[in-house]
């Protein structure tokens, strides 16, 4: 009995990884990508199919409807459930993904402060008069890690920051645990890196197959799901730039090479990110895998 974390930016190979470490240990998958908690978000997220996940039970996979939105609070509270049901039957549960802060919220005693309604509202105000860029310069002044962590074009992510941080009268990521702060102390943590010239060609290749599989028809299908009632769904990899196709505003090549250029910003964060955690055990491409992994907890 385990509890195992497989992380590292997008398009590293964490979903193989973590089927064959399931197969050998008797293991069960707790999704932690933000946007495969949604029913239908499933080219565009690179999300297992029935067939690919071997039998393997999944936990937090289409979850969510993409007209409602997620919170880490709601999120970790679900994911620890999960997984303190697979440990008290004895099982090895195998968290994934790339959303690092929904691996925070499970391992590490995170605090949520309360939204203001007040403080919400103006800074919603604020975005639309002055801009989103705006108010993402003031994070950079007021919180620089934080600034790193959050893209600048979730706008959503930024006015919470900055609530927080109005609220609380403390950095955003003041209310992120210590590095010895953790529910799950015997968890090990594994991270997938990958050389930056091969990564960003593993992306290009992967948005190509994303549109040939069908990313446009999906999108389609999820707008007239409610795709843009809800404010996080809206916002994925990919679907935003079909969004942005659809509606006149850039063309199919565009949208294809913006969906590119995005993606392998966020693999850069991603690694930013995860280097910061030194309790993660690095694995290259040209190293055995599931070997490093099982060594790992043989010695522990």
């Amino acid at each position: 009995m385990s509890i195992i974390v497989i992380c590292g930016a997008t398009a590293t190979g964490k979903s193989g990884l973590s089927i064959e470490l399931a197969q050998r240990l008797d293991g069960e998958i707790i999704n932690a990508d933000s946007m495969q908690i949604y029913k239908g978000m499933d080219v565009g997220t690179a999300k297992l199919n029935i067939e690919e996940r071997s039998g393997i039970t999944h936990h937090m996979l289409d979850i969510l409807d993409v007209n409602q939105d997620a919170t880490v609070a709601w999120y970790q509270e679900e994911a620890r459930k999960c997984v303190d049901d697979i440990v008290s039957r004895s099982k090895t549960a195998i968290i994934v993904g790339g959303t690092g802060l929904y691996i925070k919220s499970i391992l590490d005693d995170l605090n949520f402060p309360d939204t203001d309604p007040d403080v919400r509202s103006a800074l919603n105000k604020e975005a639309e008069d002055i801009g989103a860029a705006a108010l993402f310069d003031r994070l950079k002044k007021l919180d620089p890690a934080a600034a790193i962590a959050i893209d600048s074009l979730n706008v959503r992510r930024v006015i919470r920051a900055l609530e927080v941080i109005e609220i609380t009268g403390k950095p955003f990521t003041a209310n992120l645990p210590h590095k010895n702060s953790t529910r799950y102390p015997h968890a090990m943590q594994f991270g997938l890196v990958m050389d930056r010239q091969l990564l960003s060609e593993k992306i290009s290749l992967r948005v190509d197959q994303m549109f040939e599989q069908g990313l446009i028809n999906e999108v389609d299908d999820l707008l007239e799901a409610g795709l843009t009632q809800g404010r996080t769904a809206q916002r994925a990899l990919g679907y935003a730039q079909v969004i942005k196709y659809r509606s006149g505003a850039i063309s199919l090549d565009e949208a294809i090479e913006e969906t590119k250029r995005v993606t392998r910003q966020y693999a850069r964060r991603q690694e930013t990110w995860f280097s910061r955690d030194a309790r993660i055990k690095w694995i290259s491409p040209i190293q055995n895998r599931v070997q490093v992994v099982l060594n790992a907890l043989a010695s522990k």
